[in-house]
């Protein structure tokens, strides 16, 4: 059996791990080198809980539920964290000014090639940089993965990317008319609000399907994955840039125009690596968007989670930081040109 056939309950026979093994070393050296270009940069490394109140507050973000039974035998509901964003925030509320995390998070729902419920979540903030330092981190990361396995492209079904090239930096707007013909801004107001129905009728103008669910958030999903994710860090790394603001409920608006926001992704090979943001720090404007993300998610799952009082309260200390969340196991899978992601990990969930 090779890694490319890997189940997840037979994760352990010993030819199974011996083919696996090289890839598992790989990562153990990936790792160290992340965690040393950290401490170079006088990043110091935390460690969050991963039992919070709140898992997060983001629509199409699905949490593990448990119960926290205390010493009076009544149980009070938990999560385990999606990302260690609310814990790591309020540290630099608290006084930090770099500090990174690298350790497991959870989300439900999600299994694939790409997906796993448990994975490996590196996540960094830098209090008063903008969000190009950390884009610099990232593309740092993409080279220092490719020097430490000695990999010259990285790789993921066929395609392939260079992360020693200049990347390509794009606007979602600019991505949108470029691979879907899709005028974006034109279905939002200058406020940011969106328009379902003018999205909808782009989509059909260029020949595309549109389901019965028209609203916004979920067509705009529908074409970045269908029509621009699988163009995006072909040849070189691409960073996606300046998201709607509807798209990026913790990213403050840019100054210029305020129907987008601080927020970019990473591409390498059609795969997205990263997620960072311009830090949000209004704890009123913060409330609005997880209550409308909370009533969307309700709208779609029939299920909300609760807001986390003390991190809205922290954001009011919070400092102006960049910050960003990167997939450990997706580039460990694209440095050493795993298949799926169960092949880089050192013990997968069974299904």
């Amino acid at each position: 059996m090779s890694v490319s056939q890997i189940q997840p309950s037979s994760w352990w026979t010993r030819s199974l791990h011996a083919d696996r093994r090289p890839i598992l070393l790989a990562r153990g050296r990936i790792e160290a080198a992340i965690r040393s270009y950290l401490l170079d940069r006088d990043f110091l490394l935390v460690d969050p809980p991963a039992l919070q109140r709140s898992p997060g507050n983001e629509t199409h973000l699905h949490a593990f539920a448990t119960q926290m039974i205390g010493n009076n035998g009544e149980g009070q509901p938990m999560y385990l964290h999606t990302s260690p964003e609310f814990t790591m925030k309020k540290l630099l509320a608290a006084g930090e000014s770099r500090i990174a995390s690298l350790g497991h998070v959870w989300r439900n729902r999600e299994r694939s090639a790409l997906h796993h419920p448990e994975f490996t979540m590196l996540e960094w903030y830098r209090v008063g940089e903008g969000y190009d330092a950390v884009i610099t981190d990232c593309l740092a990361f993409l080279t220092l993965a490719a020097e430490i396995t000695g990999a010259e492209t990285l790789q993921f079904r066929g395609r392939q990317c260079d992360p020693f090239a200049k990347p390509e930096r794009l606007s979602v707007a600019d991505a949108f008319l470029r691979y879907a013909g899709i005028d974006l801004l034109a279905t939002m107001d200058l406020e940011g609000q969106t328009d379902g129905d003018a999205l909808a009728a782009q989509m059909l103008a260029h020949g595309m399907s549109v389901p019965d669910d028209r609203s916004w958030s979920y067509l705009f999903s529908l074409v970045l994955t269908d029509r621009v994710e699988p163009h995006l860090g072909i040849g070189r790394p691409t960073v996606l840039d300046r998201y709607p603001a509807a798209e990026a409920a913790l990213a403050r608006r840019t100054a210029d125009d305020r129907r987008v926001s601080e927020r970019f992704e990473l591409y390498a090979c059609g795969v997205e690596l990263a997620n960072g943001f311009g830090e949000l720090t209004d704890p009123a404007e913060q409330r609005r968007r997880f209550e409308a993300e909370m009533a969307e998610k309700a709208r779609i799952y029939g299920e909300r989670y609760p807001l986390d009082e003390d991190f809205l309260a922290a954001l009011a200390l919070m400092p102006e930081a960049s910050g960003v969340a990167l997939g450990f196991d997706r580039l460990v899978m694209l440095a050493t040109g795993a298949p799926r992601i169960e092949a880089v990990l050192w013990a997968p969930v069974a299904e």
